[in-house]
């Protein structure tokens, strides 16, 4: 598991704009930093792909250098998934991306339950998946949606991507998908009745796009 706040660095500034009420009034700069996490999150992940050298011909002769052999597909969880997706898929270019409709339905007595309406996928089979959502809570959804991917195909090796973690969300995500490799923005202890990360920073798909009714 690797967790950027543990690291001072620049992430750290975007973290801070993400959670802060007065700037996330902005929805184009919340969308902004959260791609620019995801860009972060790209570069972190690459350090652990297989690489081979080539040559490069330079107007002056030829470099030698370690180039990437991992194609890996990106997957985001509609909506509020799509900027961090963007910020993979500028580092990740030439990427395959995958998407997934799931929501919570919640009843009157306050419980909800996932539903996965649809995913749009290329073949995964013997693929690397990298998988975002901005928010990990329950761990609910990600799971949900990780088992049904993987029960349709064979993925190689499955990443986790999300801004902010519940302590509780990640707990749950270690249990079901125990290979799954989890790369998270931060890790906050509470939650609310409502399954609500606190502090969090609210709901990122409102934040990103406006409120749904």
């Amino acid at each position: 598991m690797f967790i950027l706040s543990q690291q001072n660095t620049i992430a750290n500034h975007f973290l801070a704009e993400l959670r802060n009420a007065e700037v996330q009034t902005d929805s184009m700069r919340f969308r902004r930093n959260m791609e620019r996490l995801g860009e972060i999150f790209a570069y972190e992940i690459s350090k652990t792909f297989t690489y081979e050298e080539f040559e490069v011909q330079t107007p002056l002769g030829l470099a030698n250098i370690n180039l990437n052999k991992t194609d890996p597909v990106l997957a985001t969880i509609l909506r509020a998934g799509l900027p961090l997706h963007q910020g993979l898929l500028n580092y990740f270019d030439k990427a395959d991306s995958a998407f997934i409709a799931a929501y919570r339905k919640t009843q009157k007595n306050g419980n909800f339950t996932i539903k996965m309406e649809y995913f749009s996928t290329p073949d995964l089979d013997g693929r690397t998946l990298i998988i975002a959502d901005p928010m990990l809570a329950t761990g609910q959804s990600m799971v949900l949606c990780c088992k049904e991917l993987m029960a349709n195909y064979k993925i190689k090796d499955l990443h986790i991507v999300s801004a902010i973690a519940s302590q509780v969300g990640v707990e749950h995500v270690k249990a079901h998908l125990p290979k799954a490799k989890l790369w998270l923005g931060d890790i906050d202890e509470e939650m609310t009745s409502k399954a609500y990360i606190v502090p969090g920073l609210g709901d990122a798909g409102d934040l990103a796009f406006g409120e749904k009714v």
